[in-house]
């Protein structure tokens, strides 16, 4: 429905840079028609100080005035012919978004262990036997720990650690509590507080 005497945002263009409203697109309208190459200049550097009092947070940005040219030049459509003071010729990169980060593809079968932990399950079936595989072994196994702990997941008993780590490498590695001792971890709440007083669940 058109009512004569109303203008609806609806019904006009819509703006390149809305955060800096629709008043500041007319001036750089009007700027953009000025005859005078110096008289648009000076247009110009008035309508940078009031696109800065409109966003005034870009101030907290490390060359927030080569941004605010670089605003001004987008919003002219590229056709204010002035001197500019900074280079605009990069100014179209702002427009541009990046790339969409791809979606993981792979699961992980055990959430409460995760992909790092399967990682090294796959690296220590690859490996001959000896003394760093020992030592990964080892690691591997108190990160397991550590991730059930932090998971909360059924028990953590180090016989459960031992067991799951030989049967997710396949039986390769089998550790025993009589070579190998888990390092001592403590949950998050259960370490003292600052005044000494061990942390209450819940």
């Amino acid at each position: 429905m058109n009512i004569e005497g109303l203008d609806y945002n609806t019904q006009r263009q819509s703006l390149l840079m809305p955060e800096y409203g629709r008043e500041i697109q007319k001036m750089v309208d009007y700027a953009v028609s000025l005859p005078d190459r110096n008289e648009r200049l000076r247009c110009a550097k008035t309508i940078v100080k009031m696109m800065e009092t409109k966003v005034p947070q870009i101030r907290e940005n490390v060359g927030y005035q080569q941004t605010l040219w670089d605003h001004l030049y987008l919003m002219s459509g590229k056709q204010l012919d002035i001197d500019w003071p900074y280079d605009v010729s990069q100014a179209e990169h702002i427009l541009s978004r990046p790339e969409p980060m791809p979606h993981p593809t792979t699961t992980i079968g055990l959430r409460h262990y995760g992909r790092l932990v399967e990682e090294l399950w796959e690296r220590l079936k690859e490996m001959p036997e000896g003394e760093e595989r020992f030592q990964l072994a080892c690691h591997t196994a108190n990160q397991m720990k550590r991730d059930l702990v932090l998971w909360g997941h059924g028990s953590i008993d180090d016989e459960k650690v031992i067991d799951d780590l030989a049967r997710y490498t396949d039986g390769k590695i089998q550790l025993s509590l009589n070579n190998f001792t888990f390092e001592r971890f403590v949950p998050a709440d259960e370490l003292p507080s600052k005044n000494g007083k061990k942390k209450r669940k819940g």
